[in-house]
């Protein structure tokens, strides 16, 4: 599905994060203080670029803020990541934020916000662009048989606040562990999915399109 995702910063992983996402046919708006960091994009480049501060809300509108899927704050500086971030979740009620950080010692209390965070030692321009633009299960582990998996999965938003417990029913599958604030947590019955969960399914390699196709919508069309 194509989506619109405004990328504030454009250094290393901004310009490389705004050539791959449009590389993957998603538009792209990318803000930078620097005029002079737009050359990291090269000639090809086709998105739109904006000189000034990410966080300032003229900036983002003329970024498209108000028709985006996806924000990613990746500039040099964690206050105004994550000042950014909260703009354009918060003010702008954009579905898919996620924030890079340098101390990854203050990624529980970002993710308290409800902001996703991203430790530049320790993720990958591939995981940034997960929390961009999902678009259903991403592998993790495979049995040596290549008939198991164990799958990151991407929901609908209508599946937070429901139990787990709908979610293995609805899509016949085993959630083996959510990753929440950070940390991993194995579900039991009472457990109840909240935004930002990462969920992990053990599930039939030949039923993957059929699972993302049932969590990718809404609970209430089950």
């Amino acid at each position: 599905m194509r989506v619109h995702v405004v990328i504030m910063g454009c250094g290393r992983v901004g310009s490389g994060l705004a050539k791959e996402l449009e590389a993957a046919g998603h538009s792209i708006s990318i803000i930078d203080q620097n005029r002079e960091a737009f050359r990291r994009l090269g000639p090809d480049f086709k998105g739109r670029t904006i000189a000034g501060v990410g966080f300032d809300k003229d900036i983002l509108l003329e970024a498209g803020i108000q028709n985006a899927g996806g924000f990613a704050a990746v500039s040099n500086g964690d206050n105004s990541n994550i000042l950014a971030a909260r703009v354009a979740r918060e003010t702008y009620n954009v579905s898919n934020v996620v924030a890079r950080i340098y101390s990854p010692e203050r990624a529980e209390i970002y993710q308290r916000l409800g902001i996703p965070t991203v430790a530049t030692v320790l993720w990958t321009t591939d995981q940034i662009i997960r929390r961009l633009a999902p678009g259903g299960s991403h592998s993790e582990w495979r049995d040596a048989s290549g008939t198991i998996e164990l799958c990151e999965v991407a929901l609908h938003k209508g599946w937070f606040g429901k139990p787990i417990t709908l979610l293995e029913e609805a899509a016949d599958v085993r959630v083996a562990l959510i990753t929440r604030l950070g940390e991993g947590v194995i579900p039991n019955s009472h457990t109840v999915i909240q935004s930002g969960d990462l969920v992990h399914v053990t599930l039939e390699e030949s039923r993957r399109a059929e699972v993302d196709a049932i969590l990718l919508a809404s609970p209430e069309s089950e």
